[in-house]
């Protein structure tokens, strides 16, 4: 993990998958720095795109990461928080919902520890 700076705990099961599949592992996170650099987005937006289609798919981890990815990228919460709310007539107001309290959870933990 060494895009950004963030140290944040991370799930047992990403954890295990990260060292049985080393490899693999690393590919994974090739694609995704490959994939961010291969157009005009700037990384702030790319993550706040990833941010939308892990609410989309209702992804609690994939949220959070984003979210903070997205924070450090320069994203303000309003600008997460619209990332979200725009997806209301897609997914729905309870799946939006769910993510909005996914988002909550890193930006008021990043809120304490200022």
């Amino acid at each position: 993990m060494k895009e950004g700076t963030h140290m944040a705990k991370l799930p047992g099961q990403f954890m295990s998958i990260r060292k049985r599949f080393e490899k693999y592992f690393k590919a994974v996170e090739n694609l995704g720095k490959e994939a961010r650099v291969a157009g005009p987005l700037n990384k702030k937006t790319a993550h706040l795109i990833q941010l939308a289609a892990a609410a989309a798919i209702r992804s609690e981890g994939s949220v959070h990461s984003h979210t903070r990815r997205a924070l450090e990228a320069g994203a303000k919460p309003e600008e997460i928080y619209h990332a979200i709310i725009v997806l209301t007539s897609t997914i729905g107001f309870p799946t939006v919902s769910a993510a909005l309290s996914w988002a909550d959870d890193v930006i008021s933990e990043k809120a304490k520890k200022k």
